[in-house]
């Protein structure tokens, strides 16, 4: 699997398990965790876009 490929991969988990902590936070009246879902959510994204840049780096 090429690297750009891994970044998007990973950033995908890492959007799916900030959205999931983001609304077991809500739902639990927890901010601390909440905060940590959009941190890792935010973060997913990030790498996810890094990914595509090295994807269109690499043609």
């Amino acid at each position: 699997m090429k690297p750009s490929t891994k970044d998007q991969v990973k950033g995908t988990f890492h959007e799916v398990k900030g959205k999931v902590k983001e609304v077991a936070g809500k739902i639990s009246d927890n901010t601390k965790l909440e905060d940590e879902g959009v941190a890792e959510k935010i973060d997913g994204k990030a790498q996810k876009k890094i990914g595509q840049m090295k994807r269109i780096w690499e043609k």
